[in-house]
């Protein structure tokens, strides 16, 4: 073709200079000839040939003339000369709009949107009036930039000028709009524009389709038809694709028979999106006889195939398929490979997640930053956190997404503070945190209880107007519950616009979780009427009614259970196990979970942690052999809830037994939890300088928990020196904890150590601590009564102390030893209240 040009130039050139022309002819020819030679990316002789012909319009004296000057303009430009454009710019009329858009157009071909943004403003500065040829570049350097306050100030200006209802001035706003997210306004000046091509239909077609609004494509589809306008490859992939979206295999069958008739179904675009179709829609044979029926099939036909089968778990099939794209000489691109790496990553496959990354070393695969993102999230959730590391130190184009996936990954496997390190260094590598980088760093400062900066990027969140998305506000309540503000965490979820079911159950979750079980209930019921209940708003809100506890309300869900699509979900009824465990009906906890058609680890450990807390010891270990038979091996919450029933029954060495076989036969690292309740174990038993040594033999430091198990412990069985050890350890985590003073100081007034219990209470003096009183609760026919110790707010109060001192002479005939302090009172008071009601 550029040899063509040449051989076509040097004719007419010789032409020209061998007839003898007026000016005006000579203009006009010339200015032809230029145009013949200005082709995107021209053969450098054709430049050369460009450049000679300028020298001659200057030895003829006609350099500055409008038309002449715009095209060698325009010539130099479409070259990518823009030393030789700036010179020639400069020499034409600045007052007429030719010059500037030539000078637009050339950036917003470089790619540098913000100079053609610039030279926009310069124009109009220096009073040349834009034309209808001025504002597709400018629309399209606004769209680049994502500048859209900026693109509808143009827009506006094209109003005021009468271009708006010009075809490629209203194309080029449509496909702004519809790219941006701004649909709305993307379909009110589409539905103004009086002509309307194949081109405008795509673009607002695949602007609904980016937008999520698959209804609308189908809508505008159907109009499209009824205007004579004919669909084309373009607009049957967009409408096919939003069959996928909405998994509509009926209408994507009927389509598939209409692409037939028009003979368009072996298009590839066309092809590849109906096998699409047919994967996510689990009719995987549909999409293989398809595909068959593809002569030669590339890359992108692979990819729709092996990624339908990784959609739907199909592993095995879908490894095959990569062996057989290789096989056949189709080499796997980067979207192959990125599409299969997260399937590795949920079946915890590193073997086969390490060989396609030692394949794309090998063969040289294109490594850009969708194949790193992959790699480092399938190398995080597989645990292999120095590969990922190794993958992110090892690119030398670190971009945001990057950056933000190394964030999630670390905050996966709760190494926290390497999160925020990351954060800084992005901060200090000048990129800007996204919606979603901000909403994965917020979980770190969570983990940390890291208040101060969760509030920055609270406010950087507020400074970008990114507090109206659902999955960044719902980060945001979640790490101001998790630092114990759940006032401000309610109020961000008060003023959030708009509540998907995840927002909901976050905050559900963040009541239970925080003391406030009738608020995590009331919002449940509040929940019902603006958004759909799933298994988390089950399970949270059973948790809450376990916590309470309220089996009335708890039996109410149940039965909201049965009715509804929720009745046979695993994790719904395992929280159901739960809270009729915790509410005392442990009869009804085994027959959810006999009833249960299927049943996983989580199902099996409820059932086993419900009789283990009862202290139902033989059940206990019955229902966990039971679980091996049946193929589930135990876990670190199995195992606690064994060690737990040896707790309430007292079997020292059984305990210990599971807490050592738990490591020895299973590989499983005992917890802090799990240290908990084995020191607990040997408290109760009075070998609390046993469970002190198994303390100082932990792997890691004890927490508060494990330290005030052993205060408990040492108050029972009055070791004053052990309480105090604890004691000072316990201060130092938690000074402001009342319950720790009080225990310190009852053990050493019991032991007769008035000096101490004197220091005791003046530390809280100064440290400004108060005793904050006790209560407890019960519900009795579904109402709920709160007292405290020598409480008499109830209005029977007398009754019941009446009854209370009538029980206790009859205990005393039965050989019950009467409790000397009066706190020791409390737990009789409950089967008291219960007995009056």
């Amino acid at each position: 073709m550029y040899q063509n040009n040449i051989f076509s130039f040097n004719r007419r050139f010789s032409q020209i200079a061998s007839v003898q022309y007026t000016k005006e002819d000579l203009i006009s020819k010339l200015a032809s000839v230029l145009q013949s030679c200005s082709h995107p990316n021209p053969d450098p002789q054709v430049v050369q040939q460009g450049q000679q012909l300028h020298a001659q319009i200057i030895v003829n004296g006609i350099n500055h003339v409008g038309l002449v000057g715009s095209r060698l303009l325009g010539m130099y430009i479409l070259c990518g000369n823009f030393i030789d454009a700036k010179t020639m710019f400069y020499k034409l009329d600045l007052f007429y709009a030719s010059p500037w858009n030539w000078m637009i157009r050339g950036f917003t071909m470089m790619g540098c949107f913000d100079y053609a943004i610039l030279v926009y403003f310069k124009m109009l500065g220096f009073g040349a009036c834009p034309d209808k040829y001025t504002f597709p570049y400018v629309i399209k350097a606004c769209g680049q930039l994502g500048a859209i306050r900026l693109a509808k100030s143009v827009h506006y200006t094209v109003q005021v000028m009468g271009f708006e209802m010009d075809v490629y001035v209203g194309s080029s706003l449509i496909k702004l709009y519809a790219e941006n997210g701004c649909i709305d306004d993307a379909r009110q000046l589409f539905d103004k524009l009086p002509q309307r091509d194949d081109v405008l239909w795509n673009v607002i077609l695949n602007g609904y389709l980016k937008h999520g609004d698959s209804k609308h494509v189908l809508v505008l589809f159907d109009q499209m038809r009824s205007s004579n306008t004919r669909p084309g490859s373009v607009t049957y992939a967009c409408v096919l694709s939003a069959c996928a979206s909405n998994a509509n295999i009926k209408l994507g069958v009927q389509f598939h028979g209409l692409l037939i008739k028009c003979g368009l179904v072996a298009d590839p675009q066309v092809l590849n999106t109906l096998i699409a179709v047919y994967a996510k829609c689990q009719r995987l044979f549909d999409a293989r006889v398809l595909f068959n029926s593809v002569q030669v099939a590339g890359s992108v036909t692979w990819n729709v195939m092996i990624g339908g089968h990784v959609q739907h778990g199909l592993m095995n099939e879908a490894l095959d398929l990569l062996r057989e794209m290789i096989f056949v000489g189709t080499k796997p691109d980067t979207i192959t490979l990125a599409s299969f790496l997260p399937s590795l990553s949920e079946s915890g496959s590193i073997n086969q997640g390490k060989e396609i990354h030692c394949y794309i070393l090998r063969q040289n695969v294109h490594f850009d930053v969708f194949l790193k993102n992959a790699l480092i999230d399938m190398y995080f959730k597989c645990r292999e956190v120095e590969m990922a590391r190794n993958v992110f130190t090892c690119s030398t184009d670190i971009d945001i997404v990057i950056c933000t996936a190394m964030i999630s990954g670390y905050v996966l496997n709760g190494m926290n503070f390497d999160a925020l390190e990351i954060f800084r260094f992005l901060l200090n590598k000048k990129m800007k945190p996204n919606a979603v980088t901000l909403s994965s760093t917020l979980p770190a400062c969570a983990g940390l209880a890291a208040l101060k900066l969760g509030k920055e990027l609270h406010g950087q969140i507020l400074k970008n107007g990114l507090e109206g998305r659902c999955h960044v506000g719902t980060a945001v309540m979640d790490m101001y519950a998790k630092c114990g503000r759940l006032d401000l965490a309610h109020h961000v979820f008060v003023k959030m616009s708009e509540k998907d079911s995840v927002c909901w159950n976050s905050m559900i979750t963040s009541f239970c979780q925080n003391g406030q079980p009738e608020k995590a209930i009331d919002l449940f019921r509040e929940m019902g009427s603006v958004a759909k209940y799933d298994s988390v708003s089950i399970s949270s809100v059973l948790s809450a009614c376990a916590n309470l506890p309220s089996l009335g309300y708890g039996k109410a869900i149940h039965g909201f259970m049965t009715r509804g699509a929720l009745k046979t979900d695993l994790y719904a009824e395992s929280a159901l196990i739960d809270m009729y465990a915790k509410c005392g009906n442990l009869e009804s906890a085994r027959n959810v979970f006999n009833t249960m058609q299927v049943k996983n680890e989580v199902s099996w450990n409820s059932v086993i942690s419900a009789y283990g807390n009862h202290g139902r010891l033989q059940e206990c270990l019955s229902l966990y052999h039971q679980m091996k038979q049946h193929g589930f091996q135990p876990d670190h919450v199995t195992f606690l809830a064994i060690i737990s029933a040896c707790d309430h029954t007292g079997l020292v060495d059984d305990g210990y037994h599971y807490f050592k076989s738990m490591t020895n036969d299973y590989g499983i690292a005992p917890r802090m939890e799990h240290y908990a309740c084995i020191i607990g174990l040997f408290g109760r038993a009075g070998r609390v300088n046993e469970a002190y040594e198994i303390i100082k033999s932990m792997p890691f430091d004890p927490d508060a928990g494990v330290w005030g198990t052993l205060l408990g412990a040492s108050r029972v069985h009055g070791n004053v020196e052990l309480a105090e050890t604890a004691c000072s350890h316990l201060f130092d985590m938690d000074p402001t904890n009342s319950g720790y003073y009080v225990l310190l100081s009852n053990v050493q007034a019991d032991a007769g150590k008035w000096e101490g219990v004197n220091k005791t209470r003046s530390m809280m003096k100064l440290r400004g601590v108060e005793k904050v009183p006790g209560y407890s609760w019960i519900e009795v026919n579904n109402d709920t009564h709160v007292f405290g110790a020598a409480d008499t707010s109830n209005p029977k109060s007398g009754e019941i102390y009446s009854l209370l001192k009538s029980f206790l002479l009859v205990l005393k005939d039965e050989g019950y030893v009467t409790a000397e302090k009066p706190h020791e009172l409390i737990n009789c008071r409950v089967s008291l209240i219960t007995f009056y009601n």
